[in-house]
């Protein structure tokens, strides 16, 4: 099973990935990085990010339904972000401990294969072992 910097390395491997980062939604801070920023800055891109996936964890508007019980956590999986030259995607981590942690990857939009991002981003958080 991965740590931190052996997943982000596996992530970068993506086609089209341009950077990737581990980044805690409640402090803004990340936990490890590698590639490149979109803004030239990791912990302002991790700071921004966490803005985003803070807001959909906990804005009851993509809270489970009553009939949509699931295991514990953010109801959320992942976000996608596209904009005109890539793609943003923001997989959480489920962890047998309180959790507030993504991965983040930005792909080249040109470059970069979504579908295949988004599955082995889940891969890799399923696999990661936070110490």
């Amino acid at each position: 099973m991965p740590g931190i910097d052996e997943c982000l390395l596996e992530a970068m491997a993506l086609p089209g990935a341009r950077g990737a980062a581990l980044v805690d939604w409640s402090s803004g801070l990340a936990l490890g990085t590698a590639g490149d920023s979109p803004v030239g800055d990791h912990e302002t891109t991790a700071a921004e990010t966490a803005e985003l996936a803070r807001a959909a964890a906990e804005y009851e508007s993509f809270a489970p339904g009553p009939d949509d019980a699931g295991p514990p956590g953010p109801p959320v999986e992942d976000l996608i972000v596209t904009t005109r030259t890539g793609y943003h995607v923001l997989r959480f981590v489920e962890t047998s401990f309180d959790s507030s942690v993504f991965l983040h990857l930005w792909l080249d939009r040109t470059d970069g294969n979504l579908a295949l991002a988004r599955h082995r981003l889940r891969a890799l958080a399923e696999g990661l072992v936070l110490r």
